[in-house]
């Protein structure tokens, strides 16, 4: 895979317009394979962290973050996949990811519809605790991808995913603090709805692009 010549991987990269697929040549390098792997189970472990304290604490931006975590698992994932893939597979993938992140920031939405509809307040002390474990995670993911964010294209988008994970961290923190001063579910809501918002319009543009390359004609979507 890695022994692959790299004028292989660039007419991939030249001949594509993308950054939804973090991935080209430059993966050879088995040090940033090795970042990229750990960045894939730091992120997949606290999606797994944030739905239980979004379970436990029923905060709605907790929520939010854990899908924002699946999703860059399922990012790194995939540009630890993508070497092996044809370019037609890759846009059929993005346009995946894309459907999952609309249906998922729509599925927030409602949610936090419904709990201020009931008008069950969450937890703040819990939705902090976890919102400060999520950054310290995200920051030591920042910290391994941080020699490779002035790479390529894809190694630039990489690095700007998850110095946006941390400001959403942050935004949740921020939620906490918001509902244990005003004993209200207010701050909560108002951050899983920005975050949701968020992930619609990423998920539509995901299958704008997706669906543009999906038109290619054959022989230029084969990565030929």
């Amino acid at each position: 895979m890695a022994g692959q010549p790299h004028d292989h991987h660039h007419a991939h990269h030249h001949g594509h317009d993308h950054d939804h697929d973090h991935v080209t040549g430059d993966l050879a390098d088995p040090r940033y394979r090795r970042v990229l792997w750990w960045a894939l189970l730091i992120n997949a472990t606290l999606f797994i962290v944030e739905l239980a304290g979004s379970v436990g604490s029923g905060s709605v931006s907790l929520l939010a973050d854990a899908i924002d975590f699946a999703g860059d698992a399922l990012n790194y994932g995939l540009s630890l996949m993508a070497l092996t893939m044809a370019l037609v597979w890759r846009s059929r993938v993005a346009w995946l990811k894309g459907a999952t992140m609309l249906v998922w920031g729509l599925a927030v939405l409602a949610r936090a519809g419904w709990i201020a509809w009931v008008g069950t307040l969450p937890r703040a002390e819990t939705m902090g605790a976890v919102a400060v474990l999520a950054l310290a995670a995200n920051l030591g993911v920042a910290f391994l991808l941080y020699a490779y964010r002035d790479g390529d294209a894809n190694m630039r988008s990489v690095w700007l995913c998850t110095r946006n994970d941390a400001i959403g961290n942050v935004a949740v923190m921020l939620a906490a603090a918001g509902v244990f001063t005003t004993a209200t579910a207010w701050p909560d809501l108002a951050v899983a709805a920005g975050m949701a918002i968020l992930a619609i319009s990423a998920g539509l543009e995901v299958l704008q692009r997706a669906r543009r390359e999906l038109r290619r004609p054959a022989h230029l979507t084969n990565g030929r």
